[in-house]
């Protein structure tokens, strides 16, 4: 199998580059950390690769909103090609900061008919950064990135994390659709509010990740990049010896490099 190739994309600000590099790698990609201005020079920079992916971190210091500042360049300069990237039948990433960047430029979900944002990623509800372990569940979705998982425990570590749309009626097309992809849990996934720490930022039906209608693009808040070993846990130490041969989040990366081979 063809070693799919990786355009990892860093900003001022950007500080999960290396651990989400070597996370791919270690999934058996080939990656490459490219500067957001060497892209803005060279805009088809990225047609031979594969997967395109926006690491976590604090993009331009997370001024205006986190990700924001990304997200404007990428609507005002970016727009053609990276759209042409995802017609091609590849594979985009957004963690974190990444998912933020990803909600704001419109590339992860379809504005309406008037050209506004459907939703947004918003202040924690209670108005601090949060930094944990959260449990998640995946919700009846055709995420590529999500293949073959049901639950994963990942770490968090954001301030504007709340997932809000326009309205309870799009919530439900989303959810009706899959694209509400990854849930905070306790037990079952519910659209109930589920209480802090369990929705560690008051997100709407306990939303962690999102996809796009082709399951294509995908972005969530943890970061799996910070679990792809089963020492990585808090409680690793307590675990059987034999129960896991790596963390969680690790499937992710591998989900996307075997979606080139098969």
């Amino acid at each position: 199998m063809t070693r799919p190739r990786v355009f990892l994309v860093r900003a001022p600000g950007t500080n999960c580059d290396a651990e989400t590099a070597y996370a791919f790698e270690k999934a058996g990609a080939v990656t490459e950390t490219v500067h957001l201005n060497r892209w803005l020079e060279s805009p088809h920079r990225a047609d031979d690769f594969q997967i395109l992916c926006f690491p976590g971190g604090f993009s331009f210091g997370d001024d205006v909103a986190s990700g924001r500042l990304v997200a404007i360049r990428l609507q005002q300069h970016l727009n053609d090609a990276i759209r042409s990237f995802i017609d091609r039948d590849r594979l985009v990433l957004g963690i974190c900061n990444g998912f933020q960047i990803l909600i704001k430029s419109g590339l992860l979900l379809a504005p309406d008919d008037q050209g506004r944002s459907v939703a947004t990623l918003d202040w924690n509800d209670h108005g601090r950064y949060e930094d944990r372990w959260v449990r998640t569940a995946v919700d009846r979705t055709h995420c590529v990135f999500l293949r073959g998982v049901e639950r994963m425990e990942l770490p968090i570590a954001h301030a504007e994390g709340r997932f809000a749309a326009v309205d309870r009626a799009t919530l439900e097309r989303l959810r009706d659709a899959g694209q509400l992809a990854l849930r905070y849990v306790d037990d079952q996934l519910t659209d109930a509010p589920l209480p802090y720490p369990i929705n560690p930022n008051g997100a709407a039906f306990n939303v962690a990740g999102v996809c796009d209608s082709t399951g294509r693009i995908f972005g969530l808040m943890p970061h799996p990049e910070r679990h792809i070993d089963p020492m990585q846990h808090p409680s690793w130490t307590r675990r059987r010896r034999n129960e896991c041969h790596e963390g969680d989040g690790a499937v992710i990366f591998s989900n996307a490099v075997r979606y080139f081979g098969s």
